[in-house]
């Protein structure tokens, strides 16, 4: 071959090598990619939201009079019985008499033993005052048989003995109520030796713990006043606020599950949802209107045997189940023209595929159809990802 047709193919190589590398140098790269997995299986739409445990019946067991408590030995978690002793009242001991006092209460005592020496004086009146009417109604019943007097003069002196009878009776009990005085009068003067009557047990009204020991100490308490509280802690449930909005679907009935209360999550079952809504401020100052809804444990108490009165919990109330739906990870799906998309994973290029969404959740959203469980879907597509581009799956 001569000289020249060498130097000729030479420099074609090199030209056709110089376009390659311009040609792969300017070539679109393939894009880095995440993919995920279509599976199928239930799906669970629900409304999460916080909530707090309550005992159904809690009772708050009061001192029915004012007296003196001795000090309760009961403390918090101790079980008892329907009609055990919970709580012992003894009479309250009197007030102290102070120099004034004392004064005060000489002179009215002796005030009330003038009063019955009194009542007394006109006791013995109104007897006498009795004789004299007897007497003079013997003499005219004499002088109305022998016609001396008038029948009206007899009926004068009958009435006048009637007259005196009444008055001896009201002095009678006048000096009776004279007497009582004085011995209320000398009461106060009485030394204090204690109290006096037999001690009153107080009883649990139901069997269960002792939640809450209000007054502990040795105290003299007032009447009303609430000393401890009991309940059944095998009778739970749950208490949650939801948004009117949410309340509407959270309907009796409803599957629920309930978290994050320190065990495994347990399941229940809404059984009322309050007729009033209320007003609350977010911790952000919006006013928001809720609704309380109550929820019932249906899980077996040993599952949640730890769980007590007052505790924080996270409610799942269920409102949608589909079994045998199939599911696409939400951080695939974005919108697309009037509708929603996802990228497909169709050898080493990615492929739009437009898919019928009819419910999603916070992690897995149901498609109907133009997917098949395996699938693999680009989550969370970059901007420059098209139809048709090159991908490299991210290694994880």
């Amino acid at each position: 071959m001569p000289k020249a047709n060498k130097t000729t193919w030479a420099w074609v190589a090199a030209a056709v090598a110089a376009a390659a590398a311009l040609a792969w140098a300017f070539s679109p790269r393939p894009v880095e990619v995440e993919v995920a997995t279509v599976t199928q299986g239930r799906f669970e739409q629900a409304i999460e939201e916080d909530g707090r445990t309550r005992l159904k019946e809690r009772y708050t067991v009061s001192a029915p009079v004012a007296a003196q408590l001795a000090r309760i030995a009961l403390r918090e978690g101790d079980c008892v019985t329907a009609g055990d002793t919970v709580a012992t009242l003894t009479p309250v001991m009197p007030s102290m008499v102070d120099e004034r006092s004392v004064r005060e209460a000489s002179a009215r005592l002796k005030a009330a033993a003038a009063g019955v020496g009194r009542a007394a004086a006109r006791v013995e009146r109104a007897r006498l005052s009795l004789q004299e009417a007897r007497l003079e109604h013997s003499r005219s019943e004499k002088l109305a048989g022998d016609g001396f007097i008038s029948p009206s003069r007899l009926d004068a002196t009958r009435l006048a003995l009637g007259g005196a009878r009444r008055e001896l009776d009201m002095a009678q009990a006048e000096r009776e109520v004279a007497v009582q005085e004085q011995a209320q009068a000398a009461a106060v003067l009485q030394p204090v030796t204690g109290a006096q009557g037999r001690p009153l047990r107080v009883r649990s009204p139901v069997s269960g713990v002792v939640l809450r020991v209000i007054q502990p100490s040795e105290a003299t308490v007032p009447a009303g006043t609430a000393l401890l509280d009991v309940g059944d802690p095998s009778r739970m449930e749950v208490i949650s606020e939801l948004l009117t909005t949410d309340a509407v679907l959270a309907q009796p009935g409803r599957r629920v599950v309930i978290e994050r209360w320190g065990g495994p999550a347990i399941e229940g079952r809404v059984s009322r949802v309050e007729p009033a809504a209320f007003t609350k401020t977010s911790a952000l100052g919006i006013e928001e209107q809720r609704v309380k809804v109550l929820i019932d444990i249906t899980a077996p108490p040993q599952a949640w045997q730890a769980m007590g009165d007052g505790f924080r919990v996270s409610v799942r109330i269920v409102t949608t189940s589909v079994e045998q739906a199939l599911l696409v990870p939400v951080g695939a799906l974005f919108p697309h023209e009037q509708g929603m998309a996802v990228y497909q994973l169709a050898g080493r290029r990615a492929k739009l595929q437009p898919v019928e969404v009819a419910a999603r959740n916070g992690s897995e959203a149901w498609v109907r159809s133009q997917l098949a469980p395996g699938d693999a879907v680009v989550l969370y597509p970059p901007a420059a990802l098209a139809d048709g581009r090159r991908v490299r799956v991210r290694a994880r």
